[in-house]
């Protein structure tokens, strides 16, 4: 039997260290402090899951993981037809590809804190465009609970809705151009074609673009803080602003990572699961 060469551990080794100090080792602080309690003389004792019954007691918490799901649905419900929808009209051809896939590109390249000075200026209803144009309706992103939220969203909706239409356009352009012609052929509607023909091949695409905007919208924080000071108040500010309690904080954390790795784990599921249909064989007639 021929020996097997484990000579690209080598290669593996330098990602595995790193990842265990940039994330495992933090990591196991975290979930260490979660189970303790600092004495004003800097001594930890044992705590046990005390500070998970309190924050899972805490309405607080529950009201800010409802604002978080709700912010994260509602964007997804947004950018994804809004993402396939601007794929769908980009050009396939000629100059007008790679100025489109700039422009595109070009939010995604503006760090989370600029974004969100951006916009606190843009809704300003002293200098503000948005905010001058919408003063006499009574706008005020700060003092209004409703104008904060829609704010909030249309930010996210500018800032990120470029990755999902990218994301969707590498799935268009990569579909053979043979199912476009047997449409022709068979006198298929635009329609037609993108049910049956573009939505399906996307299935893959627009799942890795589900996954990657709800974990980033869950975890927002540096757009909304910067806007509205932290109102409303998503599940990773009420974590901010608890950051000085050190037990109640790292348990919260690790609450908040197992509903990441929750939800993560059933993306994988899915994604798992049409790559085991499609490699099913189909049944002969």
């Amino acid at each position: 039997m021929k020996p097997v060469n484990q000579k690209a551990w080598f290669l593996v080794l330098p990602v595995l260290v790193l990842v265990a100090i940039s994330a495992v080792i933090p990591l196991m602080m975290v979930v260490n402090f979660s189970v303790q309690e600092k004495a004003s003389n800097g001594q930890f004792f044992w705590m046990g899951t005390k500070w998970y019954e309190t924050v899972l007691h805490d309405e607080k918490f529950w009201g800010a993981l409802f604002r978080s799901l709700s912010f994260s649905a509602i964007i997804l419900a947004i950018q994804i037809p809004l993402g396939i929808f601007i794929a769908l009209n980009m050009p396939r051809k000629g100059w007008g590809v790679p100025a489109t896939l700039v422009l595109m590109a070009l939010p995604l390249l503006i760090p989370w804190y600029v974004v969100g000075m951006i916009w606190q200026m843009f809704g300003r209803v002293d200098i503000g465009l948005m905010g001058v144009m919408l003063k006499d309706l009574g706008y005020n992103y700060v003092g209004d609970p409703v104008d904060a939220w829609g704010t909030l969203i249309l930010m996210d909706v500018w800032h990120w809705t470029s990755l999902v239409a990218l994301l969707a356009y590498a799935g268009l352009v990569s579909i053979p151009d043979a199912y476009y012609q047997a449409a022709r052929i068979d006198g298929a509607s635009k329609w037609a074609v993108f049910r049956y023909i573009q939505l399906p091949k996307l299935g893959r695409v627009l799942t890795i673009a589900v996954l990657l905007r709800f974990m980033d919208s869950l975890m927002i924080f540096a757009e909304p803080f910067r806007v509205t000071g932290g109102d409303p108040a998503f599940l990773s500010i009420e974590l901010e602003q608890k950051s000085e309690e050190l037990g109640w904080a790292s348990a919260m954390s690790i609450i908040f990572f197992l509903i990441i790795l929750a939800i993560s784990w059933v993306f994988y599921a899915v994604m798992t699961r049409e790559d085991s249909d499609s490699a099913k064989p189909e049944a002969a007639p």
